[in-house]
């Protein structure tokens, strides 16, 4: 295990050593020179491997499009206490509740600026906690309130931290902006998001500032101020890391297909031969052999869904069937008919469940029931007693029928019986 720096306690990178050689795994890692917690990652450590010969290395490529040296994460200090310097009421400080390293520079900003200190959200609480028994925050006990206490206190001498930093829907930043938690934005408040935006997620981040804006806060994040950093190496990071490890080959990996790619071309471009770069995908199977790597085999990949208490993954027909159902509905037919002369005894009835209304008033119904009608009438009496060949008929007839008139393909389940 070696040590590297990282947003959040305890980062190790991995040396794992086989009878085929040594595998270097970086994990997630930036080379901060001034830690929050005083402990860089090991270069020491990486040059030494890379002295004694290392078969492979594969290295985080979160930040491989961006060119020079990840900032440190002390350089965003200076623009939050600018922030505390400025605000007026209560300050409500959003990050992800493992940023253990941010989570610090907000504690002694509120001490700085003589700000209690309350924390909002489960997993943030948590994490305050368990990171304040091991020894990794220092949190004045004297600053700690309750956050039911939070409205007793005068607004200027107040800290929230809570979740929510990706806007997801039931954290606590994302309630107080629609005003569905204990603790309410009012106007004058300050509210500082400081996380990187993650791809995916500027919807929901979106609807949350828009919100916290109209609570009459004001908001400072990543787009508008420095308020964020990357945990993660630039380019001139990872390329002082492959010069210390000299793998002989080299896997990007943790990032993009393009990130993978860059990271690709900057290993190229340090001197790691084209042909020992191996941009590989999940589900490939690299084989090491001989002091050689390969990509040897694909094993299948993907999501796994769960259908209630199944131990089995939901099957892809059940799932096309499932998304089918959801976008046209589904048409049960039903026929009765004479099982010696195959003629028509009962019906056609229709069960629609999210079509079409039985009683619709465009008449849509009214002539599926006739086409049915008319295509048993020109089957022979032979072909009409093979209830599954009925059944097949009348169901693509209909499928094409709605298809025609209303461009919708419900799934069509016929009923033949025979009496």
């Amino acid at each position: 295990f070696i040590r590297v720096y990282h947003s959040i306690p305890d980062t190790l990178a991995l040396a794992i050593h086989t009878p085929g050689g040594t595998i270097v795994h970086s994990g997630d890692f930036k080379l901060d020179q001034t830690p929050v917690n005083g402990d860089m990652t090991d270069l020491h450590r990486f040059a030494e491997l890379g002295e004694r010969g290392v078969l492979l290395m594969l290295s985080d490529s979160t930040n491989s499009e961006r060119p020079g040296y990840s900032p440190p994460e002390r350089s965003i200090f200076p623009a939050l206490d600018a922030i505390f310097q400025s605000a007026r009421g209560r300050i409500f400080a959003s990050t992800f509740a493992s940023s253990i390293y941010r989570i610090q520079q907000f504690i002694e900003l509120a001490a700085k600026h003589n700000r209690y200190i309350a924390i909002a959200g489960r997993s943030m609480s948590q994490n305050i906690r368990i990171a304040n028994d091991l020894g990794y925050l220092w949190l004045p006990e004297n600053l700690l309130i309750d956050s039911r206490g939070v409205r007793d206190l005068p607004p200027e001498s107040v800290m929230v931290m809570t979740t929510g930093s990706q806007g997801e829907p039931l954290s606590a930043l994302s309630l107080m902006a629609m005003d569905n938690h204990r603790i309410h934005i009012e106007e004058g408040d300050t509210v500082i998001i400081s996380a990187r935006i993650i791809p995916g997620h500027e919807k929901a981040i979106g609807r949350v500032i828009n919100h916290l804006y109209r609570r009459g806060a004001d908001v400072y994040y990543e787009r508008i101020a420095d308020v964020h950093v990357s945990g993660h190496a630039c380019q001139e990071e990872l390329k002082l890391m492959l010069n210390l490890v000299k793998p002989r080959y080299f896997i990007p990996i943790h990032g993009e297909y393009r990130q993978l790619i860059h990271h690709a071309k900057l290993a190229e471009s340090v001197g790691i031969p084209r042909s020992n770069i191996i941009v590989a995908e999940d589900g490939d199977v690299i084989r090491m052999s001989g002091g050689r790597c390969e990509l040897a085999d694909k094993i299948p990949t993907g999501k796994v869904l769960i259908d209630g208490r199944s131990s089995d993954g939901l099957a892809d027909v059940l799932l096309r069937d499932r998304k089918q159902l959801a976008r046209d509905g589904m048409l049960i037919p039903i026929v009765v008919l004479n099982s010696d002369t195959g003629e028509l005894v009962a019906g056609p009835d229709m069960v629609s469940k999210g079509f079409i209304c039985p009683d619709e008033p465009n008449g849509l119904m009214k002539e599926a029931k006739e086409l049915i009608v008319s295509l048993l009438t020109e089957m022979g009496t032979e072909e009409k007693g093979d209830v599954p060949s009925v059944q097949e008929e009348i169901r693509i007839a209909l499928r094409r029928f709605f298809s025609k008139r209303m461009s919708r393909r419900p799934i069509v389940i016929p009923v033949v019986m025979r009496i």
